[in-house]
């Protein structure tokens, strides 16, 4: 094999379909006790997910009512839990025997 002093370009595409389509994925919003959870992290086994706790209100020892938002709970799912992911968009995906004719041209 010949060397010109040049080194060999490599260059290629590579195209992985998604591995696991159902798996929850971050940004996912689910409902979980009557309440919108986010997915903020995904790894091989777990899922973290931070859900809003309700706005706490009381009334002092004085009489002042008083209104506060605690932290959100953070806890964690398996990546397969059979949740409705209520954001997640599924495309209908047309059949090749009703899509138009490429470059404009007539069906027949």
């Amino acid at each position: 094999m010949e060397h010109s002093g040049e080194q060999a370009e490599l260059f290629g595409f590579v195209w992985q379909p998604v591995q696991h389509p159902f798996r929850l994925r971050v940004n996912d919003i689910f409902r979980f006790e009557g309440r919108i959870c986010r997915v903020i992290r995904v790894g091989e086994s777990a899922a973290v997910v931070l859900m809003n706790r309700p706005v706490r209100q009381f009334t002092t020892r004085f009489d002042k009512p008083v209104r506060f938002q605690p932290a959100p709970a953070l806890f964690r799912i398996s990546v397969n839990s059979e949740v409705e992911i209520l954001n997640r968009v599924i495309r209908d995906r047309k059949s090749t025997n009703n899509a138009d004719p490429p470059f404009g041209g007539h069906a027949t």
